[in-house]
């Protein structure tokens, strides 16, 4: 069953066209992951279907549910309801700085879900046990490690109980040793068959948990396929090229 839809997407800032004609779908319990160079479009397109940037074409169905369709937006209360279905994990945590890891997790549940207090700690609670982050619950954001912040970051996300899970660059900021906890939380995740759309550049991590490779160059796709085979033996000029500088560094 699809969850995600999008059709003839197009996005441009100013004379500057930065996603053109993109379709693909994600099915449900999928991990899809979107590779490609720096200043390809990846990022915009997560912004575009998590509706923190607005599209100028195309269509994106959410859930069975329509976000925009041929560029036009669905009401702002449906759109509310349809941007509840999707979680987004960004590069630099963008956690609350004055409020605790407990703190970041219950705020949205109580504003946005309109759930109680008592209701949303304890959600936060089993949310930071999962993350292996018990003991956390009353540090800020100073007090913790990178890979700390974002296991909290994805803890937040995660409360919301959105039905896809979108990561741009989870470990982007994070030095290497931090690297390994967000993946072993990404893998536990795909593990449960969380749907999840990746922006990584992680290739053997994409390899290992990617049901299916995206890849991305000069705002199109230029070849898609099972995670394996594309990154094994990608068909494209540009995707053997791609894959051949990043095993070189």
């Amino acid at each position: 069953m699809e969850v995600i839809t999008v059709r003839s997407l197009s996005k441009s800032f100013g004379s500057l066209e930065v996603l053109r004609d993109l379709s693909f779908t994600v099915n449900r319990g999928e991990v899809v992951a979107i590779l490609g160079p720096s200043g390809s479009g990846k990022s915009t397109l997560l912004r575009c279907v998590t509706h923190l940037e607005l599209v100028n074409g195309g269509s994106i169905t959410l859930a069975g549910k329509d976000m925009v369709r041929d560029g036009v937006y669905a009401h702002r209360d449906a759109l509310r309801e349809i941007c509840l279905k999707v979680g987004l994990v960004f590069q630099n945590f963008n956690l609350f700085p004055h409020f605790s890891a407990t703190t970041n997790i219950t705020e949205a549940q109580v504003r946005v879900l309109r759930r109680s207090k008592k209701e949303a700690e304890g959600r936060a609670r089993a949310l930071l046990e999962k993350m292996g982050l018990s003991g956390k619950a009353t540090a800020y954001p100073c007090e913790l490690s990178g890979g700390q912040q974002q296991r909290v970051s994805i803890a937040r996300a995660l409360a919301l109980d959105p039905e896809v899970l979108f990561f741009d660059e989870p470990t982007s900021a994070l030095d290497p040793e931090l690297t390994g906890e967000i993946l072993k939380v990404i893998r536990d995740l795909a593990a449960e068959k969380m749907t999840m759309v990746i922006v990584t550049h992680e290739i053997p991590f994409a390899r290992e948990v990617a049901d299916r490779v995206l890849f991305m160059d000069g705002g199109a796709f230029v070849e898609e396929g099972p995670a394996r085979d594309v990154i094994d033996n990608p068909g494209k000029e540009r995707t053997k090229a791609f894959l051949a500088r990043l095993n070189r560094l």
